[in-house]
């Protein structure tokens, strides 16, 4: 079996899987840019909203972070895989970008 991954053949976010007689390319872990294998941990960097944790891309809680995230009065943070979104706190709905009381 010739090894065709010796030759990178797939695209900067996808890793070489080499086959009997062929290859595959496969996706990187949505944590990584760029990888050499499966999972977060064959990451070669982390993607933003990622960070290196136990030699893992691990999620960053945007929302647990020191410095507030969601400014808005009666607005709450919800964190997201690699990311966060605002949205209105209960009791409240979003009208033209405030949250008013419902």
């Amino acid at each position: 079996d010739l090894d065709e991954c010796a030759a990178s053949p797939c695209k900067d976010h996808q890793y070489c899987l080499n086959t009997d007689g062929s290859f595959s390319c496969k996706a990187c872990d949505a944590s990584c840019v760029g990888c050499t294998g499966e999972g977060s941990e064959k990451c070669k960097t982390c993607a933003p909203g990622y960070m290196k944790e136990d030699e893992k891309c691990a999620d960053i809680d945007e929302c647990n972070l020191p410095e507030k995230v969601c400014t808005k009065e009666n607005q709450d943070c919800v964190n997201t895989s690699g990311s966060y979104k605002c949205v209105c706190s209960e009791g409240f709905e979003d009208k033209d970008g405030t949250c008013v009381q419902t």
